[in-house]
């Protein structure tokens, strides 16, 4: 009687301990479940008058519930945000734009908080503690510009330059031209503030619209001041390409992606396929390509045409193809073609380094070559390089021989002028006293030596004076 009695104690005992041991488990498993977690990114540094932060929030188990996004600053707080979120995910994304001054606080340093609460159960809650700090430094005070000088006019497809100085720090410093971002590039001691930036007009570029400098620091403050130039319109050339099956025969297979050949049935297809989605390709690259521009001047004087050349198709040319007499597409020529003998030596326009040599879709085998400050020229339709991707070449030096490749009828040299990445008329590029009219006075009257020369001696003797375009109706 005495052992059973004892186990029926040792029962008692146990089981009531066993379930303490395991709601004590149980508790301290629901207490150690991690809480919300917090990222901002990009990490900010600063604070300004409008910073866009977005916060990414995750949640083990219960989902998100609400969060708290403050800027502590001494002994005070300000609450920037308080969301909710019923629906209770497990991760949540906060995208919103703090207007540092209107909060308040003063110019300094400050601690950017978020804090959150999920919807999981826990004994103790311990929500109000940051659950990310970021060390922040609070700045109000937008860049101060001052234009110094510019180019007085402006033309459709056409360029210019600006100096101007920017005060009080900015991280991103260019020109506005309709929405396109030209970056500048210092022009003189760091301590001075002037730059200068190349202006590029599209050809389309309406001539209301404003084009402005702009700076940019890092909190995100901006000012803009308006460039006074007069814009000029321009009137472009209009002209007609017949497409021919024995062309289409030989050329899609050697531009398509894929390189198969085309049965006749689908030639309007696939020609489509390379005027636009290889063409688009083709700009892009440009684009990419201009990045890779040297912050200062690498040429020197007038651009040469190469001898003995007449141009044949014009810059801005509006060219409408027709296959089996019906007008299936339109795109506009962006450069010069220019016509001599065949395979004829390529010169370079001008001292610069190349960025680029080798295949670029529509324009067959082709070189970019860097100019400095965002100037380059590019050369395409070449049977042959004469030079490679980082080389340094001198004005006139041989690039390369005239071909047919890519979408070529004949053998020829297209040539375009690109600042930025956007086609200008070479016509102006390869006339020295434009240089010295639009490039060089606006250096001169703001005192800044960046050009070597800008006198009419520094233009190479070898250059031919510039063909007179013609316009064109078919090829």
């Amino acid at each position: 009687m005495a052992r059973s009695g004892s186990k029926v104690w040792l029962v008692l005992i146990a089981v009531p301990a066993l379930l303490v041991a395991a709601a004590i488990a149980f508790l301290a498993w629901r207490q150690s479940v991690p809480r919300v977690r917090a990222e901002v990114a990009p990490v900010p540094r600063f604070i300004g008058l409008k910073t866009p932060l977005t916060v990414q929030l995750a949640a083990t188990r219960g989902g998100v519930a609400s969060a708290e996004i403050r800027l502590v600053q001494g002994q005070g707080h300000v609450v920037v945000a308080s969301p909710s979120f019923p629906g209770g995910g497990n991760a949540q994304r906060l995208e919103l734009t703090v207007d540092g001054k209107g909060l308040g606080l003063r110019e300094g340093a400050a601690t950017l908080e978020v804090r959150a609460r999920d919807g999981f159960w826990r004994p103790l809650r311990v929500d109000d503690r940051a659950v990310l700090s970021v060390p922040v430094t609070l700045d109000f005070t937008p860049p101060a510009v001052e234009v110094l000088a510019h180019t007085q006019y402006l033309a459709q497809g056409g360029g210019g330059l600006v100096a101007f100085r920017v005060k009080g720090g900015a991280s991103r410093v260019g020109v506005n031209v309709g929405g396109l971002f030209l970056p500048a590039y210092a022009a003189g001691p760091p301590e001075s503030g002037v730059l200068a930036a190349l202006i590029a007009l599209p050809w389309d570029f309406p001539t209301s619209s404003a084009v402005t400098v702009v700076a940019q620091d890092e909190a995100g403050n901006a000012a803009s001041r308006p460039v006074p130039a007069e814009i000029k319109p321009r009137r472009f050339p209009a002209g007609n390409v017949e497409l021919k099956e024995e062309f289409l025969a030989r050329k899609l297979p050697e531009l398509l992606p894929d390189r198969a050949a085309v049965p006749p049935a689908q030639y309007a297809e696939a020609f489509l396929v390379v005027n636009r989605d290889q063409r688009r390709v083709a700009e892009q690259m440009k684009h990419q390509l201009a990045t890779r521009t040297q912050p200062k001047p690498l040429w020197e004087g007038a651009f040469v045409q190469p001898r003995n050349t007449q141009v044949f198709s014009n810059f801005a040319e509006t060219r409408a193809y027709k296959y089996g007499g019906k007008d299936i597409d339109t795109q506009v020529h962006m450069g010069y073609d220019l016509a001599s003998l065949k395979q004829s030596p390529v010169p370079a326009a001008n001292s610069g380094t190349v960025v680029f040599a080798g295949p670029l879709t529509i324009y067959g085998n082709a070189v970019v070559l860097d100019h400095g400050l965002g100037l380059q020229t590019l050369y395409a339709h070449l049977s042959s390089l004469g030079v490679k991707d980082g080389d340094a070449v001198k004005k006139g030096q041989e690039l390369g021989r005239t071909g047919s490749t890519g979408l070529a009828v004949g053998d020829h040299l297209h040539y375009e002028v690109l600042i930025h990445g956007i086609s200008v008329t070479p016509l102006e590029w390869w006339d020295g006293k434009w240089i010295r009219d639009h490039i060089g006075k606006p250096l001169r009257e703001a005192s800044i030596p960046m050009l070597q020369s800008d006198q009419p001696a520094a233009d190479a003797p070898a250059a031919a004076a510039p063909a007179t375009p013609r316009r064109r109706r078919s090829r």
